[in-house]
């Protein structure tokens, strides 16, 4: 993965005096990166006790282990799961533990299945003295899952699939019952978890809605469960990938579903902040929830799941310029540094999405880390480095904050990686997607904008070696012709 990127990037350069980002490496990622993840990994790595034939590693979430408790307590979750995997594999370059590490997680994953998604992890683990075992139902969360099956994506282009573990095949066909059991084939978003699956959604969804379309107004709990969306699952660079690496293009669905939520919520509100979760309303919209829905009183708010978003979105905003998750950065940026006076000390650890103001009085890690990445996809620097230096102040925080802020400043180096699939034609920016992104991106590279190139040989239409205003030409002839194909209305190319 890191050659093929260094290749291009040296093409690039040497055509065009223009650099492109390389993946993360020990030379790319900051000594206070590095720092930060040694304490991370002191503090939450663990070894499964109870295992001794190979050994297995989670990352420990809970307050208590057994020996302080003398009694059954949960240790960990698959989005604690998903999280150390996704840490381990980025930091690679840097940890020389690092494969031993992660196929460690990749045996604890295959040793806690979902009893529903077969290959879908159960999403918590508890210490009862004698074993890991699963609680409150084995069955799974999607954030833990969605983030497992990239990691091992990650681990196929690194490390390759020959060795003892297929991380690859294991990767599809998590891709494929994630996208059986976890997305809605009515509103093509991601549920709560396998355990929300309903087979029979798609018939109840055309009996209710006659020709308006839409859930009723009044629906039941049940119906809730079903419909409830999670804003963090909303991992746009995901969805692109797992169709290149599926083939299977309803993650194009997703993608597509998941950038008009965040449209929604982004273009019709001033702040731009999205809630915990959302229902669909009657009218083919999304819903802020109510409270206790799930989680707790602030199910309905800008709290401890949504505190995610601006790093989730902003990634892709980051790396594919994707102009929805730009626009949604721009605004909870300047939302934040509003409410806090643009003192990240003062970021409050939850917000009232549609008037913005501060729910709490305290705040978290796990609310400011994120708030990097959305300050760096909206260009605002100076509040960027604020937060980014209240990160690292903070230092050994909790669990939760911690992990986040990891993969935050991974993110805030350039360090994400991204899997090496199967490129497409007029992929600029790499997401994985040939659309008017790539037209824009392109047109204004050409007019001397700085901006950065993910994949300029995709774009190379011609085959030239060179990019230029024929290659502009061709892509647009490319989108206009695959939209007269595909048999819907081409998006204005000019």
């Amino acid at each position: 993965m890191k050659k093929t990127a260094a290749a291009a990037a040296a093409c690039l350069l040497a055509l065009t005096g223009t650099e492109l980002r390389l993946p993360a490496s020990a030379e790319t990622l900051t000594a206070e990166t590095q720092s930060y993840y040694a304490a991370w990994k002191e503090t939450y790595l663990r070894k499964n006790p109870y295992v001794t034939d190979a050994d297995q590693y989670y990352v420990f979430y809970g307050d208590q282990t057994y020996a302080e408790a003398q009694k059954t307590v949960p240790v960990t979750v698959s989005e604690a799961h998903g999280y150390g995997m996704l840490i381990t594999v980025m930091m690679a370059d840097y940890d020389p533990e690092a494969k031993d590490i992660f196929d460690g997680m990749y045996r604890y994953y295959l040793a806690h299945l979902s009893e529903i998604g077969p290959h879908l992890m159960a999403w918590q683990q508890s210490d009862n003295g004698s074993a890991l075992i699963d609680t409150n139902g084995a069955d799974s969360a999607t954030d833990g899952d969605l983030d497992i099956a990239y990691a091992l994506l990650l681990a196929d282009s690194l490390w390759g699939s020959k060795g003892t573990y297929d991380y690859l095949e294991t990767a599809k066909c998590m891709i494929d019952d994630m996208m059986k059991y976890e997305i809605s084939h009515v509103r093509w978003v991601p549920r709560l978890g396998d355990w929300a699956y309903d087979p029979d959604e798609e018939e109840k969804y055309r009996n209710r809605t006659g020709a308006a379309g839409g859930w009723p107004e009044e629906v039941s709990s049940e119906d809730y469960l079903i419909s409830a969306l999670r804003s963090s699952d909303l991992i746009l660079q995901y969805f692109p990938v797992f169709a290149s690496v599926s083939g299977d293009d309803r993650w194009i669905n997703v993608y597509n579903a998941s950038n008009g939520v965040i449209h929604e919520k982004t273009a019709f509100t001033k702040y731009g902040l999205l809630s915990d979760f959302l229902l669909p309303n009657h009218v083919n919209g999304w819903s802020l929830s109510p409270p206790n829905l799930l989680e707790g009183e602030h199910d309905g708010a800008y709290s401890y799941n949504a505190c995610r978003t601006p790093w989730r979105i902003g990634t892709d905003a980051l790396l594919n310029g994707n102009p929805e998750a730009v626009i949604y950065a721009e605004k909870v940026n300047a939302c934040i540094r509003e409410a806090c006076g643009g003192d990240p000390k003062k970021i409050s650890a939850g917000y009232e999405p549609v008037r913005g103001y501060a729910l709490v009085s305290y705040g978290d890690l796990c609310f400011t880390a994120p708030l990097m990445i959305s300050a760096a996809a909206a260009g605002d620097t100076e509040f960027h480095d604020a937060i980014r230096a209240e990160v690292l102040d903070i230092g050994i925080d909790s669990y939760y904050g911690n992990s986040i802020a990891m993969l935050c400043l991974i993110t805030d180096d350039g360090g994400w990686l991204v899997p090496d699939t199967e490129k497409r034609i007029g992929d600029i920016n790499r997401d994985y997607l040939t659309n008017i992104s790539d037209v824009t991106l392109l047109s204004g590279w050409l007019t001397g904008k700085p901006w950065k190139l993910s994949d300029w040989e995709a774009g190379d239409m011609n085959g030239d070696g060179r990019l230029d205003a024929r290659d502009l030409t061709l892509l647009k002839r490319y989108l206009l012709d695959k939209a007269q194909r595909e048999t819907v209305p081409a998006q204005s190319l000019t």
